[in-house]
């Protein structure tokens, strides 16, 4: 898959040091991924889910963080759309226009 906007994750990762390594890891591994499917994707990430309109959420490091990303399966493309804690993901009113 190519990210397409890995510096939402350089930029929370600036802000918040001790998730630096799991997005890094998150991020390799969606990097290395081949999607064709959601079903691909919890091959991948077990604990992921799909909230609609091609958005997914990642729990990271062991759900103390949340990414949600667009995944455009035909073109291989992930565009992170919002990177922070577990509470912050709560407070979004509309993950779906995101």
């Amino acid at each position: 898959m190519r990210i397409v906007t890995f510096r939402i994750i350089q930029e929370y990762a600036n802000r918040h040091p001790d998730s630096d390594t799991p997005l890094r890891e998150w991020y390799k591994k969606a990097k290395e991924s081949e999607w064709k499917c959601f079903a691909d994707i919890k091959q991948t990430f077990n604990s992921a889910d799909s909230i609609g309109n091609n958005r997914f959420v990642f729990n990271i490091k062991g759900n103390d963080y949340r990414l949600i990303a667009i995944v455009i399966f035909a073109s291989q493309k992930v565009y992170v759309r919002f990177t922070g804690t577990h509470s912050g993901y709560d407070k979004l009113k509309n993950c779906l226009t995101i």
